[in-house]
């Protein structure tokens, strides 16, 4: 089943980002605050775009007769992964203004035309599968994808953090656009914490959900089996930040080698059988 109008919304808001990226990167190097704030107007305008297409697109569902929350495969996931990254971003900006958004904007801007123009990818709205069709759903891959867009908040902030070491420790660049070391550290943690209580709760809940659809609360199927390993990397690094007092350059190592775990968690699974294929 094809539904048109709310992939071209999608793709607008794909455009949208692409211009902001462009004014965040031209920004970055001076740190020109009104390029910054024009930056962050032009993302929430594709922000707000986006969040329109995702409700359009859960009302024609509905319309269709199969009503649903768009959710429910590889291309209703990776719109809202990207919707969750710009918010993720949006919201870090307003306690640092410029920081995420020069590496955030771009990545969602790729993403989303990715998921626009991929002619591998099916963007009709399908009836939902048979081990989908559950209160838990929503529940499950919201709390999931935003602890993924999280972590790739962090993820983004540690390769600031160590590209601009050297730089941070001589007292510059600062500012608006790069805080000192410090302060990133401190936005790091922040974010691995959100991400870590998120995809807590989507385990916990794909876990109930997996025992009412499968008859089982842990199956050892890959996607469970790398969110295990992805919520131990995790878990690992908060614990070794309050017990051993990690900071900086060992956070910011650690976020980004968490976000390689939620990448292949995220995609990489999708190339070995399991009960998760359904987001192929």
């Amino acid at each position: 089943m094809q539904s048109a109008a709310n992939t071209t919304v999608f793709a607008w808001a794909a455009v949208i980002y692409f211009l902001s990226a462009l004014i965040y990167i031209a920004a970055a190097p001076g740190k020109r605050e009104n390029r910054l704030k024009t930056a962050a107007y032009s993302a929430w305008a594709g922000f707000a775009l986006h969040t329109f297409a995702l409700a359009l697109r859960w009302i024609e569902s509905y319309r269709m007769g199969i009503g649903h929350a768009p959710l429910s495969n590889f291309y209703e996931s990776i719109v809202f992964l990207a919707w969750a990254g710009v918010l993720f971003s949006l919201v870090m900006e307003r306690r640092s203004v410029g920081v995420p958004g020069v590496f955030i904007l771009p990545a969602a801007s790729l993403v989303m035309f990715y998921a626009s123009f991929s002619s591998g990818i099916e963007r009709g709205i399908q009836p939902l599968a048979p081990a989908l069709r559950s209160n838990w759903l929503a529940s499950h891959v919201i709390s999931c994808l935003m602890g993924y867009a999280s972590f790739a908040v962090a993820c983004g902030l540690g390769v600031m953090l160590l590209a601009g070491e050297r730089k941070i420790r001589a007292g510059g660049p600062s500012g608006k656009f790069m805080p000192d070391a410090a302060r990133l550290d401190e936005l790091i943690y922040c974010s691995l914490v959100v991400g870590f209580i998120l995809l807590s709760i989507g385990i916990a809940a794909g876990s109930v959900w997996a025992h009412s659809a499968w008859g089982t609360y842990w199956s050892w199927d890959p996607k469970e089996t790398w969110s295990l390993i992805t919520w131990i990397v995790y878990a690992a690094a908060l614990h070794l930040r309050l017990s051993r007092g990690w900071q900086g350059k060992r956070t910011a190592a650690l976020a980004i080698l968490g976000f390689i775990s939620v990448l292949f968690t995220y995609l990489g699974v999708n190339f070995l059988p399991g009960l998760h294929s359904y987001l192929n």
